[in-house]
């Protein structure tokens, strides 16, 4: 069905919910082997135009309808309940255009704002899947359309990271985006929620970052792994020993001996306005956190000033607004009631059993 989407269907309809609604026209059943519904009709004709008969889609269709009917009626529950989240009605609204272009971000200066609820996940996954979309578009468009490279460096400052859903395969495309004028930017409450979501994938995604900053926490696995990140430094152990009885003995020892740059309980202690940042190829730095509000441009903030507030909800409003003054061109048509379109619904052929129309 995505095949037949992508490939047959016009660019305006290349989307989920048309996929959705394929699905759901969709009908088996187990004592007649011989029904068919909507959707088989259509593969049908599509299979009868010319050069269509062995197309990608026609021949993935044909592998479907091998199995029974109870089978192809377990998988088309299974698909059903997994994409029924799409047939709410603002998540159709959504799927049904793209507005946002997110392959010609590296294009021009561009800054895109996913916004989602820190209290409900149940919609987390759109990010997830965006976010998956957007480094394969951008990566794509990098090697096919610029030469390998996009035109404007793309800084991705993925906030709460463990909490938008698992991207598939993060741990590569940490690996391969910076090529491309990418980067990526992973923020984490503690580093076990990354080894949660990604499980044995979490040290490969960890190992492509050329720099990390640890803000402080309380999380041991974290700042145990830290600890040994950062390595040992040298020390020098000195000790006096004295010794009284009939023969009084004094003695001094001198060791140059190596402990942790930060211990465990040193991490756990530090001191809040502190940062430890790690870059690849160089000793890690202790440094104090930037102050925002020392920041040139804090005085356009909203926690500068609340005059500063952005409401985002009139942005993407589109409602049409007419004033009395605006002037309108009105044109007059006719459209016959003969007209046959070319792409005319093939559910509105009175007989399906002729496959002839469907040519």
């Amino acid at each position: 069905m995505i095949a037949y989407i992508v490939f047959e269907c016009p660019e305006e309809d290349r989307n989920l919910i048309n996929l959705v609604d394929l699905i759901n026209t969709m009908e088996t059943k187990e004592d007649d082997e011989d029904f068919k519904n909507p959707v088989d009709y259509i593969f049908m004709g599509l299979a009868k135009k010319e050069g269509k008969a062995d197309c990608f889609a026609v021949r993935q269709y044909a592998k479907y309808k091998l199995a029974s009917g109870k089978t192809a009626k377990s998988i088309l529950i299974s698909c059903g309940a997994r994409l029924a989240v799409f047939d709410i009605a603002e998540l159709r609204e959504i799927m049904s255009y793209d507005e946002m272009e997110l392959d010609k971000i590296g294009d021009r200066k561009t800054a895109a704002f996913f916004i989602i609820s820190d209290t409900d996940s149940t919609f987390n996954f759109i990010v997830a899947l965006a976010f998956s979309q957007m480094f394969n578009l951008l990566c794509e468009r990098a090697d096919n359309k610029r030469g390998g490279r996009l035109p404007y460096h793309v800084r991705i400052l993925w906030d709460e990271a463990a909490n938008t859903g698992q991207v598939p395969q993060l741990e590569k495309l940490c690996a391969v985006i910076r090529s491309r004028e990418i980067s990526l930017c992973l923020f984490l409450q503690a580093q076990s929620q990354l080894k949660a979501l990604y499980k044995d994938h979490s040290e490969t995604i960890m190992g492509n970052m050329d720099s990390v900053i640890f803000l402080g926490g309380r999380e041991k696995t974290t700042v145990k792994e830290l600890s040994e990140a950062l390595g040992k430094s040298s020390i020098y152990s000195y000790t006096e020993s004295r010794t009284r009885g009939q023969q009084e003995s004094y003695g001094q020892n001198l060791q140059k001996l190596g402990r942790e740059l930060m211990t465990v309980d040193e991490l756990l202690t530090m001191d809040g306005n502190k940062c430890i940042l790690q870059l690849r190829g160089l000793r890690p730095f202790l440094s104090p956190k930037y102050d925002l509000r020392k920041h040139p441009n804090f005085r356009f903030t909203e926690e500068f000033s609340k005059k500063n507030s952005f409401d985002t909800a009139k942005l993407i409003s589109t409602k049409l607004t007419v004033s009395p003054d605006d002037l309108f061109m009105v044109y007059e048509a006719e459209v016959s009631d003969d007209i046959i379109y070319e792409d005319e619904d093939i559910l509105n052929y009175d007989d399906l059993d002729d496959l002839d129309v469907l040519a």
